[in-house]
């Protein structure tokens, strides 16, 4: 009998698969398609203090093994997240959920991750300094060591909750990023987000995305990916939660052997709703394949 649990902060997990932000709305959504509480976690849509509607449309263009998206954090703002999407969430969804995060300024993260941090479902605050879709915030602050470190220092001021960073991989050292995150006490960091990209339509010889660029992900995406997970878990202490390009068991295995505690799934679920719930029956299958007792033995391993 193969063992699936891992710990990620100090929360023991039933398996390392946590859809990813941005791909599995506030949950409630997948529930009316099968049982989520089969997944390890899942990280909710980005929340920012304000309400947002997102970027123009459209938003969407697709690539070959991947997707560009710049929805541009459209969320309902972290009041009525509290007040009514984790009530509704609670309903069917037993486990600690991740509360993905996004800001326009220091106060902004300090702001939401506060009213986050009272909320008993939340088992750990995804803070993203990261999102290429937005002006003036979001990935500006994960490009330097100075304003990630920043952040960090900030939100951990006012959550007793675990802290994760979500880093961006449109940086010249993504090392020096994250480990600067765990000089200010980050307790971990996930990567990567998305990488900036394009799509030009040819006949309208115009941008196919009215932002003219947005995240670039899916399968393409994941050597890069692992290769920065494998980086950064090298070099920091703390957990490193792994994403980019996930689209089956193997992937999950992959990402812990290169040093990810826990795994998150983005595109894939956009592709195919059941991708997240598919991976999670499929991973003993994939463990007894590869002679693999338990998944918090071979993190790091490689």
């Amino acid at each position: 009998m193969v063992n699936t649990k891992v710990t990620l902060c100090g929360v023991e997990l039933d398996n390392p698969v946590i859809p990813a932000s941005g791909t599995f709305g506030y949950g409630h959504e997948f529930a009316e398609l099968y049982d989520i509480n089969k997944l390890g976690a899942f990280s909710f849509k980005g929340t920012t203090r304000e309400e947002r509607f997102g970027n123009p449309t459209p938003r969407i263009a697709e690539c070959t093994a991947g997707m560009i998206n710049s929805v541009g954090l459209q969320n309902p703002g972290v009041e009525k997240v509290v007040n009514e999407e984790l009530p509704k969430l609670k309903k069917v969804y037993r486990k600690k959920v991740m509360a993905n995060v996004s800001g326009f300024s220091v106060e902004d993260y300090a702001y939401t991750c506060a009213k986050l941090d009272g909320c008993e479902q939340v088992g750990w605050i995804e803070v993203n300094v990261s999102c290429p879709n937005v002006h003036g915030g979001g990935m500006s602050f994960g490009t330097s060591e100075k304003a990630a470190a920043e952040v960090t220092r900030a939100v951990k001021k006012v959550t007793a909750k675990p802290v994760l960073i979500k880093l961006s991989p449109n940086v010249t050292d993504i090392v020096s990023i994250a480990k600067a995150c765990e000089d200010a006490g980050a307790d971990g960091v996930s990567l990567i987000n998305t990488l900036l990209g394009m799509r030009i339509d040819i006949k309208r010889r115009k941008p196919v995305i009215s932002n003219v660029l947005g995240g670039f992900s899916g399968p393409a995406v994941f050597p890069v990916a692992l290769g920065m997970v494998y980086r950064v878990a090298k070099a920091v202490k703390i957990p490193v939660v792994g994403m980019g390009g996930v689209s089956s068991a193997e992937d999950v295995i992959e990402m812990m052997l290169a040093g990810a505690t826990a795994v998150e799934v983005g595109a894939a679920n956009l592709v195919n709703p059941f991708a997240s719930s598919e991976i999670v029956d499929d991973l003993p299958r994939a463990m007894e394949k590869y002679g693999i007792n338990s998944l918090e033995n071979i993190i790091g391993r490689c």
